[in-house]
This record gives structure tokens, sequence and C-alpha cells, in this order.
């Protein structure tokens, strides 16, 4: 793959593929643990992805300061290099809130922004258009995704909704769907825009891959964890191999499972025992703990998987 930073001046170039999230690790004390943040950068890499993404819901942003926030992607930039886009999580509770985490994160050297409407409160849909237009002016000719995620934490976003926000916004020309059903508002939003928008990626751990690469989907967001089976997932799509790609969904669907019961401690987990990262410690901040039977269960389910594995 010809490395990113040799496009990016070509602006009519699409973001495709599987960009993987990164999840932020911690040392036991609970403190960030930067080493081990390079090293999911070089296992992304190393597993082929097309681009990374942090810190988002994946990467626990909700229990990280604004200064960890900005750390996380200063160091995933400088660890990318270049080879893939980074795309910054700047999502706010307010206006300002974005503002100060989207120019924090462009001085940075994202590649792309990604935002939820504010996430601690319910906003009306004047006040979500304002919020994008306040990332827009700071967004400094960066593309932006509107992250639709459902709620704890998001606000459901309408297409028609979505399409004013692009309207509205010169930036923002993307979209993360992770609403169910994600496939009805893909094939919504596909209907709904004039042009501007230059793709749709889906998410929720790419449970759906299957149904939103039917439906135009130009990538998918999951976690990071086995970004090497899905990057080759996503080979077999892109090459039309629908049963070759239906078959390495379905050997993926028992992590599925353990993921959406327990989220982010599978994803550590995971990224533990393949070495990646020094500790799956998880900020208590709402994430269910794994015990020694899921831990036993997902070891098994993850040696019926290492044939996928290319790292």
């Amino acid at each position: 793959m010809k490395e990113y930073k040799e496009m990016k001046d070509n602006t009519e170039q699409q973001f495709r593929g599987v960009f993987g999230i990164l999840p932020t690790p911690f040392l036991e004390n609970g403190q960030l643990d930067e080493e081990s943040l390079k090293n999911i950068v070089q296992f992304c890499l190393d597993a082929g992805a097309h681009g990374i993404v942090t810190p988002v819901n994946a990467s626990e942003f909700t229990s990280l300061t604004d200064e960890e926030r900005g750390q996380v992607i200063e160091i995933s930039v400088t660890a990318c290099g270049g080879a893939i886009p980074v795309v910054a999580g700047v999502a706010g509770s307010c206006e300002e809130h974005a503002r100060y985490l989207t120019r924090r994160a462009v001085a940075s050297g994202a590649d792309a922004l990604m935002a939820m409407p504010p996430y601690i409160r319910k906003c009306t849909p004047e006040e979500i258009i304002d919020y994008y237009r306040a990332i827009d002016e700071c967004a400094e000719g960066l593309p932006v995704f509107i992250q639709n995620n459902m709620p704890p934490v998001g606000t459901v976003m309408t297409p028609g909704l979505m399409n004013q926000v692009i309207d509205a916004c010169k930036n923002v020309t993307y979209i993360k769907e992770e609403c169910q059903p994600a496939g009805h508002y893909m094939t919504e939003m596909f209907g709904l825009h004039n042009g501007k928008l230059k793709g749709i990626f889906g998410g929720m751990a790419s449970k759906y891959i299957m149904d939103e690469f039917a439906r135009g989907a130009s990538g998918t967001m999951p976690a990071c964890e086995v970004c090497d089976a899905h990057v080759q997932l996503w080979e077999c799509l892109d090459n039309q191999d629908i049963r070759g790609a239906r078959d390495i969904f379905n050997q993926m669907l028992p992590l599925l499972n353990l993921e959406c019961m327990f989220g982010t401690a599978v994803y550590k987990e995971v990224l533990y025992q393949r070495g990646v990262i020094r500790t799956p410690v998880l900020r208590k901040c709402g994430n269910f703990p794994l015990d020694a039977y899921d831990r036993r269960e997902l070891t098994q389910v993850l040696n019926d998987m290492r044939p996928l594995f290319r790292v």
C-alpha cells in the first residue's frame, strides 16, 4: 500500500478500509502506558490497518483527562509516522470544549477528526448543528466524521439531521454510523446526500459489516485487537470474495459475542494475551471486568482464531 503521507495532497482521495480504534493502555497504577500505546500503533501497522482512530469510546475517552486525550493523539501520530491516516476523536461536552480538543488535535498532526454530538446532555438539533459548525471552523481543512452513536454515550441523529450538518459544514464529509439498524441509516443517508458525503463507515465491532458493505459502506471502525482478521475480511469483500469474507466473519462471531457483553475489557485482554500491551488494566468507569471463567473462554476463542492472525 502506498504510504498515506505520499497521498495527503490528493483531496479526492477517499478514506477506505479498516480503521482500527486504539484502546488506551494503562499501567498497574492507572497511569497512561505510553510504550504500550506505541506498541498498539505498530501492531495496527503490522496488521495492515488502513487507518487508526483514537481516543473514542473503545479508548475509554470519557475516563481520560483533556491532557491525556491530547497526549494519546500526539503519541499515536508520532508512532504512525504518516504511514496511514490518524483520525482523532474530538467529541466535547459543549461547543467550547470541542473547539479546544479540535485545535489540539490539529496541532498534533491528526489527519482527520471525529466527534459525536455533546455526550453529557441531550441537545436540540439546532445546538448539534452549531456544535459541528464550531468543530468545522477549527478543523483547518481536515476531514470531519460525524459519529452517530447510541446511548448511553451519544445522541442518536437522524439521517435528515446528519444531512443538515453536512450542508452546514465545509469539512464534515464522513459518517461513522453505529445506531441500530445501521444499514437502514446508511441506505437512507446515501439517498439524501447532495454529493458532499465522501463515505460512511460502520462501527459496533464490525458486527454488521457484511450488510454494511453490500449497502456501500466505505470502511469499518472496530477496536483493533484483531485488526489483522478484520483486514483479511475487508480484503475479501473488496475482492468480491463474499464466501471467503463470510467464512472469516463466522470464525470471528464467538469473539464478537464476548465483546457485546464486556466491550473494552475484551479488547484489552486480547491485546494483553497477544503480547501487545503490558497490562489489561481498565479505569473503573462503568466497565465490567473479566473473571477467570471469562478469560478461559476468551483464550479458547483466540486459539480457534489463530489461523487469522498475521502479527
